[in-house]
């Protein structure tokens, strides 16, 4: 091979190196991305972020917001899940409960995370949930069926353009060692 031939051959693997790297690193940054700027509306969903008293005497009676609320589910879960209300017209700074109807349709127990998203972007940290099944994995026996909680207040710092909000949530399967999960069902 001749010199200008081995110096595009090293040109195109240290390129392809280079790309294998970047594309690697790309999920990293964005978590980081999203992290800093609440970017998508991606929520720590680890801990309970307010408590029941947090806005005490805070109520905006003088304001309302419309909180709609969503679910998104993968079509590989045969699961029932879905808000009580459609949407709720709340104060900032009243606590509101509500919970979620979610059915495990298949003949095995089943173990699923909700992962929340709020919309728009701005209102993520405005939105305070206090008891939430999002905190944790939930499982239900084959047929089960549960009404989940969540209760959450609106920071009243929330800013005056937001009048309309979308909390949404998309489940998963949670079980990382099933590889299909309809092998057990029947067709």
């Amino acid at each position: 091979m001749g010199n200008k031939t081995k110096k595009t051959l090293r040109n195109c693997i240290i390129i392809v190196v280079l790309m294998f790297g970047f594309s690697f690193a790309l999920v990293p940054l964005y978590d980081v991305l999203c992290k800093v700027t609440d970017l998508n509306g991606k929520v720590d969903i680890s801990k309970p972020t307010g408590s029941t008293d947090m806005f005490d005497g805070l109520i905006q009676t003088d304001r309302v917001v419309t909180v709609e609320f969503d679910v998104t589910k993968n079509e590989q879960i045969a699961w029932k899940f879905k808000p009580e209300h459609i949407e709720l017209k709340i104060h900032p700074g009243q606590v509101v409960t509500t919970t979620y109807y979610a059915k495990n349709l298949t003949n095995r127990t089943m173990t699923v995370q909700a992962i929340p998203s709020i919309s728009p972007w701005v209102a993520n940290r405005y939105f305070r949930k206090i008891k939430c099944f999002c905190f944790r994995p939930q499982t239900l026996a084959a047929g089960a069926s549960e009404n989940m909680l969540l209760q959450f207040v609106l920071d009243p710092s929330l800013p005056q353009s937001v009048k309309r909000l979308t909390l949404s949530y998309t489940i998963f399967d949670f079980d990382p060692k099933r590889e299909n999960p309809h092998a057990n069902e029947d067709d």
